[in-house]
């Protein structure tokens, strides 16, 4: 029997999991799709384009958004990014899940595309603001006036954690996946998410009144 593809979003404020996360969850599982995302953005150390993102400038880019060739977009630290619409339409039809690690902005956009009556959101909420802080600082991949923007930012962000399915509270990284885990299992058997239902019901149906 077959199913419609997921498209999954993980939303959190910057440092709060979502990529983690979402690194793990395709470990769970390989066939979970990564939705790449393009990006005015330059590349940092170790990126490849066309695997962590495709790098674009940024004509191209509003050239994609003015063709309607993108699922959602948004400005975001000086720089666009957005995801490519039909690769992920091609895939969810296939039955592939596909992950989306996005603001709440391009969440949003996505809910009200044709494309969501497949969407499952799910936001992060870190265990504390200090806390927070302290996995941007330990990362160290930004300057202090970026991560100074980023918890400036961070508030804004989780203010709109009522706007998903589903909230976790990141406070333990190996329990917060086996949730994550558990809810994308549930939700791959949504009534909506099994078109092949309705034939199967059928057919029980021609098998019940065969043996009236």
């Amino acid at each position: 029997m077959t199913r419609r593809g997921l498209l999954i979003i993980l939303s959190s404020p910057s440092g709060a999991g979502k990529s983690t996360l979402a690194k793990r969850l395709r470990a769970w599982d390989p066939e979970i799709r990564f939705s790449v995302s393009a990006t005015t953005r330059a590349a940092r150390p170790g990126e490849v384009d066309g695997q962590d993102y495709h790098f674009v400038d940024e004509d191209a880019f509003k050239r994609m958004v003015h063709d309607r060739q993108m699922l959602e977009h948004a400005h975001v630290f000086g720089n666009f990014y957005g995801s490519p619409l039909g690769p992920v339409e091609a895939a969810i039809e296939a039955g592939q899940d596909v992950l989306f690690d996005i603001d709440w902005q391009g969440a949003q956009q996505i809910q009200k595309s044709p494309l969501a009556s497949s969407v499952l959101s799910v936001f992060l909420l870190p265990p504390s603001i200090i806390e927070l802080r302290r996995r941007l600082e330990s990362r160290g991949q930004d300057s202090a006036e970026v991560i100074a923007k980023r918890m400036n930012r961070s508030w804004d962000e989780i203010s709109h954690w009522d706007g998903y399915n589903y909230v976790l509270v990141n406070d333990d990284l190996d329990a917060t996946e086996e949730k994550l885990k558990t809810i994308v299992t549930a939700e791959r058997l949504r009534a909506s998410q099994q078109p092949g239902l309705v034939d199967h019901v059928r057919h029980l149906q021609s098998e019940f009144e065969g043996h009236e």
